[in-house]
């Protein structure tokens, strides 16, 4: 496993415990949704992948490797493990775009021809490459996502966590952001591990679904099992996917032979649907 967490636990200073003994695993390349309500601990778990937080109680190893929290071991987890926070305004203060994607590679030592390498490699995967020139706080919300995660990727990371990378995007920007994301994991095995309360962008992301609730891991599986567990969802203060609600509706007071495992997807409505009208048809058949 890349990341393994055992017993995770963390108190802040005015006593709220954020986590509460949590054990979970990531492996590599894989895409993992972390799905809370507010206040469940999902930016707090991120924020101890890549040692901003330390923890209370418990361990976390990355590579089998405990993390240490000298300003060395920082420096190399953060190289391999980059963060994309939820607002880029956080990340962004450079002059001009392509400075601040430099930021990180030039803190390594890099040659400066090695670093413009990087940074334009990085700008031209997110499609940014034109914007090099401008001052980011002239680029719209969507594109000072892209450049906030220029920047991680100009580290050459084999992880990327994101803490809600959709927000305050329009529905477009956000498809952009996933495709991107889906395509750095597909191509350059990238492990991702992404913090959201959007269950709708959960399964055209992750593979790997953990719900966390009030500090603690109440579910880990596939999205598909997860959110089938009707109980569970509304348990935590969280709703299926829009697509996933429809079936149960239908199943529950149409009483529609739906599979037990819920349609999450539109690829996977039609095929249901498909199927039932199949279902159907051979029903008629058989009655005539």
């Amino acid at each position: 496993m890349l990341f393994k967490i055992e017993n995770l636990t963390h108190e802040y200073s005015d006593g709220t415990i954020a986590l509460d003994e949590v054990t979970i695993a990531f492996d590599r390349a894989e895409r993992i949704a972390l799905l809370g309500s507010n206040g469940s601990g999902k930016t707090t778990l991120l924020n101890h992948l890549n040692g901003i937080l330390k923890p209370t109680h418990g361990t976390i190893l990355f590579d089998d490797i405990p993390l240490k929290y000298d300003s060395k071991s920082l420096l190399e987890l953060r190289k391999r493990v980059g963060f994309v926070f939820q607002d880029p305004n956080d990340q962004l203060f450079a002059p001009t775009v392509k400075q601040d994607v430099a930021f990180g590679p030039l803190n390594l030592g890099y040659t400066p021809e090695h670093v413009k390498k990087l940074v334009d490699e990085a700008l031209t995967t997110v499609g940014m490459i034109e914007y090099a020139d401008k001052p980011p706080h002239f680029l719209s919300g969507g594109q000072k996502k892209r450049v906030a995660l220029a920047g991680v990727l100009a580290m050459q990371p084999e992880v990327i966590i994101m803490d809600e990378p959709t927000s305050s995007l329009d529905p477009i920007a956000t498809s952009d952001i996933l495709h991107l994301l889906l395509q750095l994991n597909k191509e350059n095995g990238i492990t991702l591990v992404l913090a959201t309360h959007d269950v709708d962008i959960v399964p055209l992301f992750a593979n790997k679904l953990c719900i966390l609730n009030k500090g603690k891991l109440v579910s880990e599986g596939t999205p598909k099992t997860s959110f089938s567990n009707t109980e569970l969802i509304r348990k935590v203060n969280l709703r299926s996917p829009r697509i996933a609600h429809l079936f149960e509706v239908l199943k529950k007071e149409n009483n529609l032979p739906i599979a037990d495992e819920l349609p999450l997807t539109i690829s996977e409505a039609r095929k249901e649907i498909l199927r039932l009208i199949s279902e159907a048809v051979k029903e008629a058949k058989k009655s005539v």
